[in-house]
């Protein structure tokens, strides 16, 4: 492990701590331009997340509509009613984005997966990249907004659901993760996902607001531009 991501899971509330974590529970509201986009215009306003620590697993209350479930597991997605019983199921889902472009729309399971995965990753970041096969190796240093920022360059394991296997992540001198870039292989494009407003949950460094806007070849983010999404959470509870 590098002494950089130690000083990054101790920021965030400790590795020993962590593994003794089972489930994140939180109230989230999605939305942006890309949800137009992929003709999920309503996003998540106001929903109940529960993320699983110890398995890959996310589910969201409601969805897509008032007395429905969605729930993303490691190699499916599914709708349910609130008694659980099941409405549609998704197996194998990120094949199904297979030629994919930025303006192909995505069907309501296919948002589910991705909201899902995406969820997990970030509510388990920055602990994720302690996990076994993921790599990590330090780039130069990157300046922005007057403040000097170190960069992991993380190469994910294949069959790990996450944007992409390789993503650089930014940190501060506190050690708290501000920016991630990433090329989303079930949209195509690429972004930068910025982090902001941190507190502490339950003895765990969390932000409660994202903006993922948009970033070109040379890594320079539109921050001028529309946000591509926008993720506000508040009622953290770490069990």
């Amino acid at each position: 492990m590098s002494d950089l991501l130690e000083k990054v899971l101790d920021a965030h509330g400790g590795l020993e701590n962590w593994r003794r974590v089972r489930t994140i529970d939180f109230r989230l509201t999605l939305r942006g331009r890309a949800l137009e986009v992929k003709q999920q215009p309503n996003g998540l306003r106001d929903v109940l997340v529960k993320v699983d620590t110890q398995q890959t697993r996310t589910l969201i209350t409601p969805f897509p509509v008032s007395g429905h479930r969605g729930v993303f597991e490691t190699d499916h997605v599914r709708i349910e009613t609130a008694a659980g019983v099941q409405l549609s199921m998704l197996k194998g889902p990120r094949e199904s984005f297979a030629g994919y472009q930025p303006q192909t729309p995505w069907s309501e399971s296919q948002f589910l997966y991705f909201i899902g995965y995406a969820l997990h990753n970030y509510m388990t970041m920055p602990f994720l990249l302690a996990k076994d096969g993921v790599q990590c190796e330090e780039l130069a240093q990157h300046q922005e907004n007057g403040e000097t920022w170190r960069v992991l360059k993380a190469s994910f394991p294949s069959g790990m659901h996450v944007h992409c296997r390789e993503q650089k992540f930014y940190f501060n001198d506190a050690g708290y993760l501000v920016r991630n870039d990433y090329s989303p292989d079930v949209s195509g494009g690429s972004a930068a996902h910025y982090s902001f407003d941190h507190g502490i949950f339950d003895g765990f460094l969390v932000p409660t607001h994202r903006r993922v806007v948009f970033r070109d070849p040379s890594d320079r983010p539109h921050l001028a531009a529309p946000s591509i999404f926008r993720l506000d959470l508040e009622s953290i509870v770490i069990s």
